[in-house]
């Protein structure tokens, strides 16, 4: 699958929440292909919303998927700013606290960032692993 076309050139703005889920759906099998097992997605609490919880090689996943039509301002990657850190590691917590077998795994966040490319399918996935520290 791939994802809706997001140039300017369309005549209609793609619908942006179509075009999360076919980013998270790009990452979650980025993920699976890379040999991680996808748990939860969209894990939702009054503090926030984690896009991907996995395991990994032996590692708890947690993981938040950018998509950015242009790298401005940073792309992707610097709009996980410390606000949106703080949400992800209190909404973490939560989803721990709810899955406690998921607590004895070590844990990471990573952010998986999408973007457009001239590559033939259009999009460019770029996984930053160990993006930030809980302890931030």
């Amino acid at each position: 699958m791939t994802l809706p076309d997001a140039s300017p050139a369309t005549r209609t703005p793609p619908d942006r929440q179509a075009l999360g889920r076919a980013a998270e759906d790009l990452a979650a099998r980025r993920l699976e292909a890379e040999g991680a097992t996808i748990l939860l997605r969209n894990f939702r609490r009054r503090t926030g919303e984690l896009d991907l919880v996995a395991t990994h090689a032996g590692v708890l996943l947690v993981v938040e998927v950018r998509l950015r039509s242009r790298d401005d301002y940073g792309g992707g990657a610097a709009s996980v700013d410390a606000r949106k850190q703080r949400r992800m590691v209190r909404t973490t917590q939560q989803m721990l606290q709810s899955n406690r077998d998921l607590a004895r795994w070590p844990l990471r966040f990573d952010v998986m960032v999408v973007t457009p490319t001239t590559a033939p399918d259009g999009w460019r996935l770029e996984w930053i692993r160990h993006a930030f520290s809980a302890a931030a």
